[in-house]
């Protein structure tokens, strides 16, 4: 029997996680929560527990609500994420926002290289890449633009920027490997212009970290907003972290008002990509979409509460599984 395990996290998280939590019963999977980001700072001290990372290693995949908010220190609860990717080694996440997928390196870049402060009061954070960083997820991005419209733009800021030119050259050589796909390169300050006038020539998307963070959320503003992004942070293996794009919400929290479309959309995709249960994926998306048509809570246009919200994708869901 496959096994999840969940990360509610803060603010929203845990809300978002119920509803994820209901469909995982009505598909017939194991699931077991675990403490995780600010909540595990308060219970245990540490953003990510040592029970929590082995549950996760041994897990078939992992699902996380959200992380941090104003009652931490800036970073403390976010850490934890960023340690659970570096320990999982998922370095490719895959974020889809309308027939747009983009694909981010995840556990090298300025977010891991080494920072400080200076005697002078300057601080410092590094952006470092080695090739094979490059290689491994631009190879997942070739691999994935295969089974789409085998078009895969490469983004980096090569005109100034070594690990710019360091990723170019890297993708450039790959593509020898990959004659089947077309590859183009683009800088990100022109490519973040260019995907919010026309964001319809788009289809796989491949670069580093930090722009890989900035243009997902810009992708997802141009498709819907944040509240409906999903991701799924990916290794070489079948475990997978997947987890919606948008943050904790504090100041909903509790109200019973936050859409809990981007987390089932993210257990949809470890159905699809962990599991490789197509059918229950397909159904699962979707059972969403039309809740979203009959259900949809408030920061979509309607009043649905989010177990409301729940109880329609619930409804759908049991149709057809």
């Amino acid at each position: 029997m496959s096994r999840f395990v969940c990360l509610p996290g803060d603010g929203i998280g845990p809300e978002v996680m119920a509803e994820a939590a209901r469909v995982l019963d009505v598909l017939g999977y194991e699931h077991e929560e675990f403490l995780f980001g600010g909540a595990a700072i308060d219970a245990v001290g540490d953003a990510l527990p040592e029970e929590t990372l082995v549950a996760a290693r041994e897990a078939d995949a992992v699902l996380l609500g959200a992380v941090g908010g104003p009652k931490w220190k800036p970073g403390a609860a976010e850490k934890g994420l960023l340690d659970l990717r570096a320990e999982l080694a998922v370095y490719a996440n895959l974020r889809p926002a309308g027939h747009l997928l983009i694909v981010r390196e995840l556990i090298g870049g300025l977010y891991f290289g080494w920072r400080g402060t200076r005697d002078d009061g300057t601080v410092f954070d590094t952006c470092e890449y080695t090739p094979n960083q490059v290689a491994r997820v631009a190879k997942r991005a070739f691999e994935i633009a295969r089974t789409r419209q085998r078009k895969l733009l490469s983004v980096d800021k090569a005109n100034v920027m070594e690990t710019g030119r360091l990723w170019r050259r890297v993708v450039t050589e790959l593509g020898h490997e990959y004659p089947d796909v077309e590859l183009k390169h683009g800088l990100v300050d022109s490519v973040a212009m260019w995907l919010v006038m026309n964001p319809d020539e788009f289809d796989v998307l491949v670069t580093e970290n930090t722009f890989g963070d900035i243009l997902s959320d810009v992708a997802a503003g141009v498709f819907g907003g944040l509240g409906l992004a999903a991701s799924a942070s990916l290794g070489d293996g079948t475990l997978g972290v997947y987890e919606p794009v948008h943050g904790s919400a504090p100041d909903i929290a509790g109200t019973g008002s936050a859409n809990p479309t981007a987390m089932l959309r993210s257990l949809a995709m470890a159905l699809e990509h962990s599991l490789g249960v197509h059918d229950e994926a397909r159904a699962l998306e979707a059972a969403v979409d039309a809740a979203l048509a009959s259900a949809p809570t408030p920061d979509v246009g309607g009043t649905a509460t989010t177990r409301e919200f729940g109880d329609a994708v619930l409804s759908s869901l049991r149709v057809t599984v």
